[in-house]
């Protein structure tokens, strides 16, 4: 069993493309672009290491829904049709508190590859703020 913590609350904010993960009174906002590009499934992370596929042209995309996994998890479901990453609250506890450098990361693999968050790259996200709106 993980020692993660489980969100109090989970809010989709629609206007600001962002997920919020309540944990008390502390508060964290994760982009959905930011969970699109780093989601667990199998079609991004492969099935092994070196597998991984580098996900581009994401800036845009949308949580169109939520749906719950036992009391473990959550699968989000993003307007390009991707709906196979399973979020566990470990992970996404891990996401919240790694968020600047996992984005940062993804940022320099994406121009490595010669490409933008637009065209599958560019531009900078702001993910500032961990309190609650």
């Amino acid at each position: 069993m993980s020692n993660a913590p489980v969100p109090t609350a989970i809010t989709v904010h629609k206007a600001s493309r962002t997920l919020e993960l309540a944990y008390g009174e502390t508060c964290y906002q994760l982009p959905f672009e930011f969970l699109r590009v780093l989601s667990p499934s199998a079609e991004v992370r492969g099935h092994g290491p070196g597998q991984e596929t580098l996900q581009t042209g994401k800036r845009m995309v949308e949580i169109t829904a939520i749906e719950p996994v036992g009391h473990y998890a959550i699968r989000p479901v993003f307007s390009d049709d991707h709906d196979s990453g399973i979020y566990s609250w470990d992970l996404l506890h891990q996401f919240c508190l790694s968020r600047d450098k996992l984005w940062e990361d993804y940022l320099q693999k994406l121009e490595a590859a010669g490409f933008t968050r637009e065209s599958g790259r560019d531009a900078v996200i702001s993910v500032k703020g961990s309190g609650c709106a």
